[in-house]
């Protein structure tokens, strides 16, 4: 039976094959845990305590789950003891690199024929944020995505649209059509009056210039609302 080393002891002193790296390396990325992971992005720990042991306390932190940490501002996870902004940068930017992979070319030359395949290509975008925004996915005759763009940013309850600025990236791309997209923290993905009447809005616009409002999805934690879906364009 093997017996695992306290992790509050000096990774350099454990067994080869017990350090997190050594381990990645011999053994594989499917045979490190979370924390083990997390450790290897920290690098060290602090005074009395190795990396691994705080990777561990910092993932207790955040209800050991992933998702929650991803979810972290730099501010919240720099004020954990041992982390500063350094590492709490270094964490967000490992988080979010694993939100990218999914935004390949292959994706994107997609024709979009759905609200559950506008869905999957600009969900990586929200996923992990605790306040909300607005994007737009931009797309050619033939309904194949030219760019994805967030449009605003804002608070847990909201964020400004400037229906200009929706239009002129439109143009600039030469998008015969567009989906529009925003998160509700909250997860509630019942449309506010506001979202109604902005949709309403930029639709009206984007139709003088010849330009199709094809959907507005509201994103929850893991789920949408589609408005094309549900009868509200």
């Amino acid at each position: 039976m093997h017996i695992y080393p306290d992790p509050d002891f000096p990774i350099k002193k454990w067994a080869e094959a017990d350090r997190p790296r050594e381990k990645f390396y011999t053994f594989g990325r499917q045979h490190v845990s979370d924390s083990e992971l997390l450790a290897i992005i920290l690098g060290s720990g602090k005074k009395g305590q190795s990396a691994l042991s705080l990777a561990q306390y910092l993932l207790s932190k955040f209800n050991n789950q992933l998702k929650d940490l991803a979810r972290a501002t730099p501010d919240e996870l720099a004020r954990v003891s041992g982390i500063g902004k350094v590492k709490s940068i270094k964490i967000l930017a490992a988080m979010e690199l694993g939100n990218r992979k999914w935004n390949g070319n292959e994706v994107e030359k997609e024709q979009i024929k759905s609200s559950q395949q506008a869905y999957t290509i600009i969900r990586p975008y929200f996923q992990d944020l605790a306040h909300e925004e607005f994007w737009t996915i931009f797309l050619n005759r033939a309904n194949k995505v030219i760019s994805k763009q967030r449009i605003s940013a804002g608070g847990l309850h909201g964020t400004v649209v400037d229906t200009r600025m929706i239009l002129k990236q439109a143009i600039e791309r030469l998008a015969s059509s567009m989906i529009l997209c925003h998160n509700h923290p909250s997860g509630n993905l019942r449309p506010s009056q506001a979202d109604l009447e902005i949709t309403k809005k930029i639709k009206s616009g984007a139709e003088m210039l010849d330009i199709k409002v094809l959907d507005h999805l509201i994103l929850g934690r893991n789920d949408y609302l589609s408005f094309s879906d549900e009868g509200f364009l």
